[in-house]
Parts: C-alpha cells; sequence; structure tokens
C-alpha cells in the first residue's frame, strides 16, 4: 500500500503530469474531457425519461457510460460537450460535475496492482464494466473496470495531482 507521507508535499510542489506515465506494466493517462452529470431520483424511470438514456438496474452496474452508485443516484460520463435536460418542475437531479471531476486511466497488465496499493477493494473479483464508489488511500474515487486491463477512475479535481502523483509512487519504473 502507498503510504501517504511518500506523496504528501506542499501544494505549490504538486503538479498533475501531463501524461501519459509508463511503468513496468502499466501507463497512467488522463480520460480526456468528457460531460460529467451527477443525477439522482427516486423513480430511475423518471429520471430515464428526462434524460433520453436508459439507466443501469443495479447498483454497480454500468450502461452507455452511466454508473448506478446507489438506490438513487447514477454518475454519467459522457462524450464532451453532451448536455443533458434538467428535469425541471420534475423530482429529479441533473447537475453538470464537469468541472468538479476529472478522470484518469490506469491500463496494462500491472494497473490493477497500482491500483490496489492503496484501494481496499477486492479489485480481481470485480467483473468488467462494472462500477464502483471507494478510496484509494483517504481520497474518495469512482473506479470503472473498462476492460479486463484498463480502469478509469474518477476523483474531485482538488484530490486529482495527489493521486496522479499517488499511482506514479506505485508504478514500478515509471517514466514519462
Amino acid at each position: 500500500m502507498v503510504e501517504i507521507a511518500e506523496v504528501a508535499v506542499s501544494a505549490a510542489e504538486l503538479k498533475l503530469g501531463a501524461g501519459p506515465v509508463a511503468g513496468a506494466g502499466v501507463t497512467l493517462s488522463h480520460a480526456g474531457p468528457p460531460a460529467r452529470y451527477s443525477l439522482r431520483a427516486r423513480d430511475a424511470k423518471v429520471l430515464s425519461d428526462v434524460i433520453g438514456r436508459a439507466l443501469p438496474g443495479k447498483i454497480g452496474d454500468q450502461t452507455d457510460g452511466v454508473i448506478c452508485l446507489g438506490p438513487d443516484e447514477f454518475y454519467a460520463i459522457l462524450p464532451e460537450g453532451t448536455v443533458l435536460p434538467r428535469g425541471e418542475g420534475l423530482a429529479v437531479s441533473v447537475t453538470d460535475v464537469s468541472s468538479r471531476a476529472l478522470g484518469l486511466v490506469l491500463e496494462g497488465p500491472a494497473a490493477i496492482s497500482v491500483l490496489a496499493s492503496g484501494c481496499p477493494l477486492d479489485l480481481a473479483s470485480m467483473k468488467v464494466g462494472r462500477a464502483t464508489r471507494t478510496v484509494f488511500e483517504t481520497v474518495e474515487i469512482v473506479v470503472w473496470r473498462e476492460s479486463e486491463e484498463r480502469w478509469h477512475v474518477e476523483v474531485w479535481r482538488s484530490f486529482a495531482t495527489w493521486l496522479w502523483n499517488a499511482f506514479v509512487a506505485a508504478m514500478p519504473g515509471a517514466h514519462g
């Protein structure tokens, strides 16, 4: 596990890498600037009708870039420029959080080891296509297993530089 003290430096010293960074069996890069939305509704059918997209039916499932995080909570990672209707007057919350978060991608056969160095989940048992909210050390993240060796990690922008550096510190032979 990566110790926080190893990467905890002053804010003036923290710089989010331009990427990508490669290590032994893993590459770290930015996910790009997709549109991100926090979606809430007690009635998923109403929310689905508002945004014009199917919603995943179970917590941890992902459908077309929309992740179910809880019984009434969804997180959407959609193509850049996507604008979802707000659903004014309906019992839904559609909030653009594109400025709040950003995505990092860990890819390669050692990607799971880098992610597991600070994440308490049994990532090996997480099926491709599944996603969940968890932590890396003390930082809240959303992890989406896009393929056997590709992990998309969403993090609040204020923690992104720290997380980038923590991933680099956990990557054997990292250079970039």
